[in-house]
């Protein structure tokens, strides 16, 4: 469990203690025993949300993903980042090519844009 500090945060730190307490929510979507929120990089003016996730499953499987947000929104105010990869944890990932994006800190080389796979689930909401 994530603990929030008992000083003042700013609104960076509000997000990745927001995005790595929502592992258990992850593990869960996705039907893993457990995820690990190895990364999380909050967005700014200049890059992207990032959250890299590590999910457990039976049998000492491990799947290491990385999950690519939006730029440019205020951290404080943001919590549809870990609400989209528990969504797409849980989707028909049938189309992968459309939001699979090259990512060169990726340990596969790639990374889920769940920013444009929300966009292409949800079309009316964009």
């Amino acid at each position: 469990m994530t603990r929030l500090s008992d000083g003042p945060s700013d609104a960076a730190q509000e997000f990745v203690n927001r995005v790595r307490a929502a592992a258990p929510d992850f593990a869960a979507a996705a039907g893993a025993e457990t995820a690990v929120v190895r990364e999380v990089v909050p967005p700014a003016r200049h890059r992207r949300a990032r959250c890299r996730l590590v999910l457990r499953f039976t049998g000492d499987v491990e799947v290491d993903l990385t999950f690519l947000g939006p730029v440019s929104r205020d951290p404080a105010r943001d919590t549809g980042f870990g609400a989209q990869i528990q969504e797409w944890l849980t989707s028909d990932r049938s189309n992968e090519q459309a939001w699979l994006v090259a990512d060169d800190e990726s340990p596969d080389g790639l990374a889920v844009d769940v920013t444009a796979w929300a966009d292409l689930e949800h079309p009316a909401a964009s």
